[in-house]
């Protein structure tokens, strides 16, 4: 026989009253009822739970040993009844997003704690890549909404503005003073890790320090973010990184970080979805809790850059500034991309180029 939590209950209020006429009230039962279970249990186990003796009943080793058990059963499923509860609240469903580096390394932790605290029945799965990889997931349909840099227009897809994050010039602690505002024009060539071709950022960064003065020594490319941080920790090698991503380090010594001025380098990141299907209610909450921790943390970064007497550079206070309009422009929020094309994934590879130098 399967005892079901009600033969459970009814063998513990037995055990407990030492009368079958108290268990069958306490149950709300029958006394024959209570009698028959109790006698089923014992032809069960081929043993005596009770003895009968002066109008009660008294529990023997072997019952207490399985008063004991049961017990530990009602526990348990009180214990997970309980626990489920918490899962009744917020919304339901399953979420397939895609990020870049820039917001897992800072952003997506407080977020997605936020939003499972609000909404714990609901099933998150990450991609983390560069926007050519995501780029094309939006695309196909495997991710609901990527978040990536501001690139131009794509068939299929719409996008609006995420936020604004400057640039900042990462290096190895020491380098020189933490936080301090630099120019490109007055630092000697820089030995610089850079991502591959495929990442609409690589070609933005060479141009923005050549443009404005800057010499550029060796470039290596590297399109994973460990192996970019690890390799500027342990060498003279800097990187160009958005200063969202670099959050936790501004207050810590991990690396030297230094805004860039003169002018400053401002990242647009924008959210990519199908033109043609809405956000599920899930995925909307998410992304507005993502938007919200990135807000923070840019202002989280340009609070410090006031208490030490830096430059927080226009546009990095963490407000979702509208990208230009050759990124996307606005049509009422959402923006239906008209132009065709396919980006390329991410080939991953890393190149060690010639040294180049001089500026435009």
């Amino acid at each position: 026989m399967s005892e079901t939590l009600r033969d459970i209950r009814i063998f513990i209020a037995a055990y407990e009253e030492q009368s079958f006429t108290a268990a069958a009230t306490r149950e709300q039962a029958t006394q024959s009822g209570v009698s028959q279970h109790i006698h089923k249990l014992e032809e069960q186990f081929a043993l005596r739970l009770f003895v009968r003796e002066a109008g009660r009943i008294l529990p023997t080793p072997a019952a207490d040993f399985y008063y004991r058990r049961c017990l530990a059963v009602l526990r348990a499923q009180d214990e997970a009844a309980q626990g489920v509860q918490r899962f009744a609240t917020g919304l339901e469903g399953e979420i397939a997003a895609g990020l870049m580096p820039t917001i897992t390394r800072c952003v997506f932790a407080p977020a997605f704690n936020a939003f499972l605290a609000a909404h714990p029945n609901v099933r998150v799965k990450l991609v983390e890549g560069y926007s050519p990889v995501l780029t094309q997931m939006v695309r196909t349909g495997a991710l609901q909404f990527a978040i990536v840099p501001g690139f131009p227009a794509v068939a299929g897809l719409a996008c609006r503005p995420f936020a604004t994050t400057p640039e900042v010039l990462v290096r190895r602690t020491g380098t020189t003073e933490h936080l301090a505002p630099v120019r490109v024009a007055e630092l000697p060539p820089l030995d610089l890790v850079v991502p591959s071709p495929a990442n609409t950022r690589r070609r933005t960064l060479e141009s923005y320090v050549l443009t404005h003065g800057g010499r550029l020594g060796r470039t290596i490319e590297i399109d994973t973010m460990f192996g970019t941080l690890g390799l500027i920790a342990e060498s003279a090698w800097a990187a160009i990184l958005p200063g969202l991503m670099m959050a936790s380090a501004f207050s810590t010594s991990d690396f030297c970080v230094n805004s860039l001025v003169g002018p400053p380098l401002l990242l647009e990141l924008v959210t990519i979805q199908s033109a043609t299907r809405e956000l599920s209610p899930a995925a909307a909450a998410l992304l507005t809790s993502l938007e919200k921790a990135a807000e923070e943390a840019s202002r989280s970064w340009t609070n410090l850059l006031e208490k030490v007497g830096g430059q927080a550079p226009v546009g990095s206070t963490g407000a979702a500034v509208a990208p230009p309009a050759s990124v996307a422009e606005r049509a009422g929020g959402w923006q239906r991309s008209k132009l065709a094309g396919t980006p390329s994934a991410s080939t991953g590879k890393m190149n060690l180029d010639r040294p180049q130098h001089g500026s435009t």
